[in-house]
């Protein structure tokens, strides 16, 4: 017996729910093509992204090491070199233990509209895979916020500091494991369907953080239908 509701009976008009995780490679080169193909098509007035957690951590039981993300900037970055990315360069100890204050930060901007959410979302993503910010602690996550025109710095901050968006992330993760959402990143769209890491297809040369990731399938104008299919 699921407790949530399933994703697809939640998106509303006009809306792309969006679950993923911001240290995920995949759903960076996603929510740049969401962004730009949106724009591309002058449908920002038309179609919002409601983001969703997909928390890795909870999924693997701990962080995302930092081999494992340095081998996905040398094997996913090629197809979408314009997302912004870098190996990391800040010091060992500063690369992020969690992404859950990113996370919880993104659905905190959500109280403010979907539009808000969408800029602190992609300007968190940019902090991470281009410059080499520890968006796992308060500090940064709180700076990327007030560099983000739109998102208001302060209600970020003070529901971090009170926890009120923890459930949400709890939420989401539990939603996903009962509703089977297969990975980071899986749309779902008002006509009830959903597309799983779309236009790409990849597969893994041994374990994650040892092994490295093949871009075996690429398609971006997967993200035309998607996102008129949503306007529609």
């Amino acid at each position: 017996m699921t407790t949530t509701p399933h994703p697809r009976d939640q998106v509303a008009t006009g809306t792309i729910t969006v679950f993923s995780d911001i240290w995920c490679s995949f759903a960076h080169v996603a929510l740049y093509r969401l962004h730009t193909t949106r724009a591309r098509l002058g449908l920002q007035g038309r179609v919002r992204f409601d983001h969703r957690a997909f928390p890795l951590e909870l999924f693997n039981n701990g962080p995302s090491p930092r081999p494992g993300t340095d081998s996905e900037v040398g094997g996913v970055a090629h197809i979408e070199p314009d997302a912004g990315w870098q190996m990391w360069r800040a010091a060992d100890w500063k690369f992020p233990s969690s992404s859950l204050p990113a996370l919880e930060a993104v659905q905190l901007a959500k109280k403010q509209g979907l539009e808000a959410s969408e800029r602190l979302d992609l300007a968190l993503r940019r902090a991470f895979w281009a410059q080499s910010r520890s968006i796992g602690a308060r500090a940064v996550v709180l700076e990327v916020a007030e560099e983000t025109e739109g998102v208001d710095a302060a209600l970020v901050a003070e529901g971090l500091d009170d926890g009120r968006a923890r459930h949400a992330i709890t939420r989401d993760f539990v939603c996903a494991r009962e509703h089977r959402v297969q990975c980071s990143p899986h749309l779902y769209l008002p006509d009830a369907s959903d597309c799983a890491n779309p236009g790409v297809t990849a597969r893994w040369h041994g374990k994650y953080g040892t092994g490295f990731p093949e871009v075996t399938g690429n398609d971006p104008l997967v993200y035309e239908e998607l996102l008129r299919r949503a306007a529609d």
